[in-house]
């Protein structure tokens, strides 16, 4: 994706911006990028803000995450599409899952390998329990609180069924919010019956259950919509300097700092993990 200043004169070529969104979302430090609305909304007012670019392209590889960041960028992508008048163009590459599902249906064409993973239309929750590790340490969690729900799903304390409960009836609106908003973005869905349930597909499959529109590549397909010397504009999400970038994992937190990392680390792994990626 060769890119030149002069191009930009050059009014007889079309220019496409081309954002990459990739990672995990709503994670993010150490040596890991993820995605959120504030990491990425400058990089898609600039993509938005090219006056002479008829569209937005958004490269797409995340397995999900965060459910709140995942709708918060949809909903800047619409945003933009619609006060800056362009077509919005999403090609998936390894996955486009969960919320990263979320995010490509922002796109009004979605381009898909014949390998890429789609779908997951659904809700995780995922966490550790300690309770038994701290009976072989040795050591006693004390926690004090007001509200009886304020310590609910403590990782160190054992699960109670009236907190699962509770949570699952949080999936479920979250759930039902998600199915809504693929319903009214992608109209030509098909019936499959497990289309809702978290299953996930190849790429070729996802276009005949029409949750993605074709197999392709990127470039052949703006090529195809505008003409063989369309320019390609890549614009970085990345904000960070170089000695950020390098920090090291629990710097900002200690020892607590440096367990959260880990857990963060590991989470991170498994949304991966569960794609065989």
């Amino acid at each position: 994706m060769a890119f030149s200043l002069s191009s930009l004169f050059n009014r007889k070529q079309a220019v496409i911006p081309v954002v990459r969104l990739s990672g995990a979302i709503g994670s993010g430090g150490g040596f890991r990028g993820g995605l959120s609305l504030a990491g990425v909304e400058a990089a898609l007012g600039k993509a938005f803000g090219i006056k002479r670019a008829p569209a937005v392209a958004l490269i797409i590889n995340s397995p999900g995450g965060a459910a709140v960041q995942s709708h918060l960028i949809f909903e800047r992508i619409r945003a933009l599409a619609e006060e800056k008048k362009k077509k919005v163009i999403v090609a998936v590459e390894d996955v486009a899952a969960s919320g990263g599902y979320m995010i490509a249906v922002a796109g009004d064409e979605i381009v898909v390998d014949g390998s890429s993973i789609v779908g997951s239309i659904g809700v995780l929750f995922a966490g550790f329990g300690f309770t038994r590790l701290m009976d072989k340490i040795g050591v006693e969690r004390r926690i004090h609180t007001a509200g009886t729900s304020k310590s609910m799903l403590d990782p160190f304390s054992p699960e109670k069924p009236d907190d699962v409960e509770r949570l699952k009836l949080l999936q479920a609106d979250v759930h039902a919010d998600f199915i809504e908003l693929v319903r009214s973005r992608r109209p030509r869905l098909s019936h499959e019956p497990d289309l809702f349930t978290g299953a996930f597909w190849s790429g070729t499959r996802a276009v005949e259950l029409g949750l993605a529109d074709r197999v392709g590549d990127l470039r052949s397909v703006l090529r195809e919509a505008y003409g063989e010397d369309v320019r390609l504009v890549p614009v970085s999400t990345q904000k960070r300097g170089l000695l950020r970038r390098l920090r090291l994992p629990g710097a900002d937190g200690g020892t607590a700092g440096i367990v959260g990392e880990v857990v963060a680390a590991i989470e991170e792994r498994s949304l991966w993990d569960r794609f065989g990626l």
